[in-house]
């Protein structure tokens, strides 16, 4: 015989409508809603039970419980027993742990833990977001081994905070073999809702050095491309910041390249005095500003460009110069000496813990 359609007390549908539409609540309650509001609406058990592939029992099992409860007798029971904790210690130690050689893998990931320990994933991606534990993530360091990394940081971070009275400060170096490169058809353009597309595929069409000289305190930029990275180039680009500098002092800080410091341009530095070169410790290029402003015109000019032939690449970069000088501002270093070297030495004394 068929149930006699299910009666509601006052005021149950709306609140057993409201579970169906949340988003936020449990699964299991959702489903009770609907066996009930089903039941309330004559449809057959039977037919519940297939749109909803459970048992016939188990419609009728909730149609008693809330024929008995109510609302309250859709939620779950208290269940006797010592309730399940979670030994958030030794998850985070075994994540740290490198995984058993049985998985193949070179970190966990919030599955495979969940497995070998025998929870569930979600558990383990929140205790990851509350420790800020994050096993995908792998960053490189390197450490600087200059004799002279104290004296080095404290005299270049003081030419950037407390440059040198009527003194000039320049960041030089080189951006070597910037690729002119052409793409096999034509960029299409940007539109409504459509980025700008191109090929996946490209045309080397040769390289060329930006040798650059970057003014701190202004932000403008001297630069000249070569087809070559010697010393003879970096040398001719010396004699140009030179001559675009012909007053005052000059403090030029730059890497430890081999190229500069050939013999020949130590002697040409020697011939010109008020030129003075400060070089960042090994393994800090970092330190030269100029390796910002390379980055930006990179970003801005250089990896999304077209170019047929060196010529138009050399050609783009001067463009990109002459329109970066007159809207430059100051290049601000904020880091001390002091926060630097603390900084080099705790992780220096982490890794030798390790």
């Amino acid at each position: 015989m068929r149930a006699a359609p299910l009666v509601l007390r006052d005021g149950d549908r709306e609140i057993l409508q409201a579970w169906i539409r949340s988003t936020t609540m449990k699964s299991g309650l959702v489903l009770r809603a609907r066996i009930i509001t089903l039941a309330a609406d004559g449809v057959a058990h039977t037919e519940i039970a297939r749109r909803f592939d459970i048992s016939r029992q188990t419609v009728i099992n909730w149609r008693s419980r809330y024929l008995a409860h109510g609302i309250d007798g859709l939620h779950d029971e208290h269940r006797s027993g010592r309730p399940r904790t979670l030994d958030r210690d030794k998850l985070i130690t075994t994540t740290l742990t490198p995984p058993p050689r049985k998985y193949g893998v070179t970190h966990w990931s919030s599955r495979l833990l969940a497995d070998h320990l025998g929870i569930a994933h979600g558990t383990v991606s929140k205790v990851w977001t509350e420790y800020g534990v994050q096993p995908w993530r792998a960053e490189t360091f390197k450490f600087s081994t200059d004799p002279e990394l104290a004296g080095k940081v404290t005299d270049i971070v003081g030419l950037y905070m407390n440059p040198p009275e009527n003194a000039i400060v320049l960041c030089v170096d080189e951006k070597s073999q910037i690729q002119a490169l052409d793409r096999t058809s034509p960029t299409l353009p940007m539109q409504i809702g459509i980025p700008e597309r191109q090929t996946h595929d490209y045309v080397r069409n040769g390289t060329t050095t930006l040798f650059a000289a970057l003014e701190v305190a202004t932000g403008k930029v001297t630069g000249v491309c070569k087809p070559r990275h010697r010393h003879q180039e970096f040398l001719a680009f010396l004699r140009h910041v030179a001559r675009a500098y012909p007053n005052g002092e000059l403090h030029l800080v730059m890497d430890n390249y081999a190229a500069h410091k050939k013999s020949e341009v130590r002697s040409w530095l020697a011939e010109n005095p008020r030129i003075r070169v400060h070089f960042t410790p090994t393994s800090a290029s970092w330190m030269n500003l100029v390796e910002v402003w390379f980055g930006i015109i990179e970003r801005q000019a250089i990896h999304r460009g077209t170019f047929r032939n060196v010529r138009e690449l050399t050609t783009k970069i001067r463009e990109f110069i002459n329109g970066w000088n007159p809207r430059a501002k100051p290049f601000v270093w904020t880091k001390t000496a002091e926060q630097i070297l603390a900084k080099a030495d705790r992780r220096r004394t982490s890794n030798t813990a390790q």
